[in-house]
């Protein structure tokens, strides 16, 4: 199965890429996930509360219906609790640090030869390989 598992890599990015494209056309901002859920929570966003709830529900109902539909992906992900939820966790927290994530700083920022997107893409990838093979190989805890 791993011979054709690029075609979903390829499908989700130009769906991803859209999405940003035509995100960035309607409202006039870059699509950003973390800063646009950071909004919801932290009460900046009272302008624009309802667009925002849409996009997030959207990232939850999505994936979940095309589960439904076609079956579930498999995944690596481990299934160690507390190393999820740690993870999630600094990932919140890097995405505050860096004032961004992967769709604001690695679709939109790079897309838009954004320099401090791609700065921000280059750290926050290295970061990623640093603490897999860390964690993986070294430590054995994922």
């Amino acid at each position: 199965m791993i011979q054709d598992a690029w075609i979903y890599g390829l499908i989700g990015g130009l769906i991803i890429g859209s999405a940003a494209a035509l995100y960035l056309l309607v409202n006039g901002r870059i699509m950003g996930a973390s800063g646009i859920l950071g909004g919801l929570v932290d009460g900046s966003a009272r302008g624009n509360a309802p667009e925002r709830i849409a996009f997030v529900a959207g990232l939850v109902v999505v994936p979940a219906f095309l589960a439904a539909l076609i079956g579930n992906a498999e995944t690596n992900i481990t299934s160690n609790p507390i190393v999820i939820i740690a993870a999630g966790l600094l990932v919140g927290i890097g995405t505050r640090l860096a004032n961004g994530c992967t769709s604001g700083h690695g679709v939109c920022g790079i897309s838009r030869l954004s320099l401090r997107g791609i700065v921000a893409t280059v750290f926050y990838l290295l970061a990623g390989g640093i603490v897999m093979v860390l964690f993986r190989h070294v430590l054995g805890v994922i």
